[in-house]
């Protein structure tokens, strides 16, 4: 019988999303992490640039599991002579999958202002030629406007917007047919199953097969979430998503065990274990290769030069780093296939 509890993971899923985090912006969602983690009776530690570790018990090799927290997003470059904002992205954030957002700015002085990501012009009937003809450009021909009455430059400023700010995209959950739409699926619905993985080992008393650490890291949009590890840590697994596509196999019900990324394959000892570990849990997997574009924290790891194994999992997601759509069966096949490979049976 499973221990996937889908509506702790929903919940958990839906706390984690109203917390906004783009990359560098870690402090609350870091906090929330912690709340959660306390709730299941484990006690969280923090790492100096910002991130969230959990011992799960065990004994042995350690071996950590990691999820991600931090989102994609945007920051402030300038302010413009209009009082619009052109803006940078955080991670690999394209124009053509925000557009038309709704986004808040988080000023320095601790204030949050609501707006949208709109092109410049931006109303097609009197522009139509022009808006379709020229692709979104974040340099030149899109930026933010705040949902206050300005025209300058200046009455924006006087608003405490500046330079740097981190601007948060809205992430528009929904849920319907057990198909789960909603911004930062990528890893946000996978740090949900790590906090329900450590409920189920808490509340069933689950015999972990070694010494386990939960690392919900805050840097892996761009690239070093998880530079720095515990000490003695001799294995990873990464819990991400798995992008769909036509050449690809990953499946929005299923979940993808990773044989390799844009950076490197995933080690062949550990990646056989998980294989083996879903055969013998009857896990609804596939095998699944993702090029040109993707890697994930496991691979920070490894190129930091830490002497371990890294593999990675996760439900099958469409529309990465757009409104990714992922099921409710792709978190469950994660979770079991997960719990199947940190378990002793």
């Amino acid at each position: 019988m499973s221990h996937f509890d889908e509506k702790y993971t929903l919940d958990v899923f839906q706390q984690l999303l109203a917390v906004d985090s783009t990359t560098g912006q870690y402090q609350a969602v870091q906090e929330k992490t912690a709340e959660l983690i306390r709730s299941l009776g484990f006690e969280p530690s923090f790492t100096h640039k910002g991130g969230v570790l959990a011992d799960l018990g065990g004994t042995g090799d350690p071996l950590v599991i990691t999820a991600h927290l931090d989102d994609i997003g945007l920051m402030v470059r300038r302010i413009n002579k209009d009082g619009t904002l052109n803006v940078c992205p955080v991670g690999g954030l394209y124009p053509f999958h925000c557009v038309t957002e709704n986004v808040r700015v988080y000023t320095a002085d601790g204030n949050v202002l609501t707006g949208a990501v709109c092109r410049t012009p931006a109303s097609i009937h009197v522009t139509e030629g022009e808006l379709r003809d020229n692709r979104g450009d974040f340099r030149t021909n899109v930026c933010v406007v705040l949902d206050q009455p300005v025209t300058s430059a200046e009455e924006t400023r006087a608003l405490g917007v500046e330079t740097g700010d981190y601007i948060a995209l809205d992430p528009r959950f929904t849920l319907s047919g057990g198909y789960i739409k909603s911004r930062f699926i990528d890893d946000k619905a996978c740090a949900a199953v790590l906090v329900n993985l450590m409920k189920a080992i808490r509340e069933q008393k689950l015999k972990l097969k070694r010494k386990v650490i939960a690392y919900f890291a805050c840097y892996e949009e761009i690239g070093h979430g998880t530079a720095w590890l515990p000490e003695g840590v001799k294995d990873i697994l990464a819990l991400d998503i798995a992008p769909t596509g036509p050449d690809q196999t990953s499946d929005e019900r299923k979940v993808s065990v990773f044989a390799k990324d844009s950076r490197f394959p995933y080690h062949s000892g550990m990646t056989a274990e998980i294989r083996e570990a879903a055969k013998k849990s009857g896990v609804d997997y596939v095998m699944d290769v993702f090029t040109p574009h993707y890697g994930s924290d496991g691979d920070g790891s490894v190129l930091a030069g830490y002497d371990i194994r890294h593999a990675a999992i996760g439900p099958g997601t469409a529309n990465s780093h757009g409104y990714e759509r992922t099921h409710i069966d792709g978190l469950k096949n994660t979770f079991d296939l997960a719990l199947a490979y940190l378990t002793a049976t």
